[in-house]
């Protein structure tokens, strides 16, 4: 339940709220009373000047750090609006407070991904290695080009071009220009865009493969994301999720109705690269987890202090799928952030120690964004406007979560096992942790910087787009 009147939705822990060409803004969303912001845009036009004014005003009347906002910028110094966010929040930036959660955004992008996932792309995940510039695939989404074409987790991209003769190897490319060389070898995110690959599948055999870029929806919880393994008679449930969109609703409450069935208390809950997504699947995953905590506080949501009438309090709500965990092993890597650390963080107060994070350290955005709406524009602005706390007032992990929870075990991302697969060394590891068999190594606090050990998604330094905020990696 919550104890405020307003209603938080869709992307990054925020909520909508419709800034138009002028006029009253009104909720994008059929939710509860939104709080709205007063300035609007200055003309109904799309000039740059007009798109920076309304986010000179916004920024002014909600930003979460209101002291760490740099005012005296010219917006005349900049040429787009992003660049002038930027300036905007670099003091906070510093101080690693807002690393580029505040941006500009595509409403109707936005609202396709939130939605049903949609994208459009190749449908997998790439990861290099950062020692020896190698670029292998680290999953394949379900009913996309990328699967049709057989590419699996585990296979190596050795090289990309537009056609089998100009063919240009990841080792010269990463050479050259770094991940991001990579990155524009992809082309850009458009349906019908082709890519030829040299590649060698996880099996070992080096073939050359043409893909060609689509409109797809990204399955939250996909074709491996839940099952329940039988660990030496002990049955844990598996579950994966990759994204906290809204279509995950409905696959998270099937998942959690088959443990329930199956008298699962032990979970492990994977969450390797998840970059987070709505508050609403947040709690609502939260609840499935809340049958001995239902009516305890889940989260508490803050504002700052000029928009404290907004602040509320989301206690668990027990479902008739609901369950009691006894223990929890959560898989994470520095991917892992926001809804994906809020609900790590919101049910350690539940289980202490007997919950661990297994892998590597999270990302560290204790934070979320509202958004307002330049409708007229085609603008979603999202900042930086809310901090989270668990029902112990824990909330300030901007170094990530290894140094908060009590139990932490140190495992590698073994693409060459795929997710599920009790031999993944990931899962291996959260298997051993859950059973109490032996020892590890804890993961190690402070900036979460890599993946996996050697091993980091292959994004770019400044995200742009949806995609590339929501799910890192992503092409």
């Amino acid at each position: 339940m919550r104890t405020s009147k307003i209603a938080l939705s869709l992307a990054c822990l925020g909520m909508v709220v419709s800034c138009g060409g002028g006029g009253t803004p009104t909720p994008t969303a059929t939710v509860a009373p939104t709080p709205t912001p007063t300035p609007t845009p200055t003309t109904s036009t799309c000039s740059l000047e007009s798109r920076q004014q309304f986010v000179a005003d916004v920024m002014d009347e909600w930003y979460l750090f209101p002291t760490l906002l740099d005012t005296t910028v010219n917006p005349a110094n900049f040429n787009d609006v992003q660049s002038y966010i930027d300036a905007l929040v670099a003091p906070a930036r510093a101080e690693s407070k807002d690393r580029y959660f505040s941006y500009i955004t595509s409403i109707a992008e936005e609202n396709a991904f939130f939605n049903s996932g949609s994208s459009a792309g190749f449908g997998f995940r790439l990861i290099y290695d950062t020692t020896n510039r190698r670029v292998f695939l680290a999953e394949t989404f379900d009913n996309t080009p990328a699967l049709g074409a057989n590419l699996e987790r585990g296979t190596e991209l050795i090289a990309v071009g537009t056609s089998s003769t100009d063919l240009e190897t990841i080792n010269s490319l990463m050479a050259t220009g770094g991940p991001q060389a990579v990155i524009d070898a992809l082309g850009p995110s458009d349906p019908g865009v082709t890519r030829v690959f040299d590649v060698i599948d996880a099996s070992g055999v080096r073939r050359e493969v043409s893909v060609t870029k689509a409109e797809y929806d990204l399955d939250p919880v996909p074709r491996y994301g839940a099952q329940i393994i039988n660990d030496g008679g002990r049955q844990v449930g598996y579950l994966r999720l990759t994204n906290f969109i809204n279509v995950a609703i409905d696959e998270l409450t099937a998942a959690f109705d088959d443990f329930k069935a199956a008298g699962v208390t032990e979970l492990v809950i994977d969450l390797r690269y998840n970059g987070g997504g709505g508050i609403n699947v947040l709690e609502h995953f939260a609840d499935m987890m809340g049958a001995a905590t239902d009516g305890e506080v889940f989260e508490t949501i803050a504002f700052r202090d000029s928009k404290s009438a907004n602040d509320e309090t989301y206690r668990f709500a027990a479902q008739v799928q609901s369950i009691a965990p006894t223990r929890i092993a959560f898989i994470t890597t520095s991917g892992s952030a926001s809804a994906s650390e809020a609900l790590i963080n919101g049910m350690q107060p539940y289980l202490g120690t007997d919950m661990a994070l297994i892998g590597a350290n999270t990302f560290g955005k204790p934070v979320g964004q509202s958004a307002f709406d330049l409708t007229a524009c085609d603008d979603r602005l999202r900042v930086v406007t809310i901090k989270l706390e668990n029902a112990d007032g824990l909330g300030e992990y901007f170094e990530g979560l290894a140094a908060t929870v009590p139990n932490s075990c140190r495992a590698n991302d073994d693409i060459f096992h795929d997710f599920g697969d009790p031999q993944e060394d990931m899962l291996a590891t959260a298997l051993d942790f859950l059973a109490g068999r032996g020892t590890c190594t804890p993961i190690a606090g402070g900036p979460a910087t890599t993946q996996a050990i050697g091993r980091a998604l292959l994004q770019p330094e400044r995200p742009s787009s949806v995609i590339e905020h929501e799910a890192p990696g992503v092409y």
